[in-house]
């Protein structure tokens, strides 16, 4: 029974996936991959925690896939995706610091290190134009 549950939520989430990989995110599946995009990543990475949950398909993601079309962006776009790819979540996260989980959630990196970090309750119940003004002004300043 364990297996097709888990087989229907790869089912619903991939075109959750998509939206981001289809627009130049790459997609972290697992701790190991995690590890070498931190280790390997120089400049400035958008990370998103993606989700399953409404702020993140009405909010989150189209956001950040607004953001690519802003002037000044970052070198690189990764995404993990909570509750289907845990065991990397939990690994990016841990790169995190003290910043408590959320998801969604979006952290902009600067050399490793998170320079901003977007909550989800700073997604949910806020405008799309508000996140991305949030989103990019990190930009503005950090890349």
């Amino acid at each position: 029974m364990m297996n097709a549950y888990e087989e229907y939520m790869k089912q619903m989430a991939q075109p959750m996936r998509d939206e981001l990989t289809r627009a130049g995110f790459e997609e972290l599946k697992t701790p190991e991959e995690v590890n070498y995009f931190m280790q390997e990543t120089e400049g400035t990475a958008l990370v998103v925690i993606n989700s399953v949950c409404g702020c993140a398909a009405g909010l989150a993601r189209p956001v950040a896939v607004a953001s690519l079309n802003h002037h000044v962006k970052p070198n690189q776009f990764v995404t993990v995706f909570a509750g289907q790819d845990k065991e990397a979540t939990a690994q990016m996260r841990e790169f995190f610091g003290d910043i408590p989980p959320s998801s969604p959630s979006m952290a902009l990196l600067k050399d490793g290190k998170v320079v901003h970090f977007i909550h989800r309750h700073n997604i949910e119940n806020h405008a799309p134009e508000e996140i991305l003004e949030n989103l990019l002004g990190a930009y503005d300043q950090h890349c």
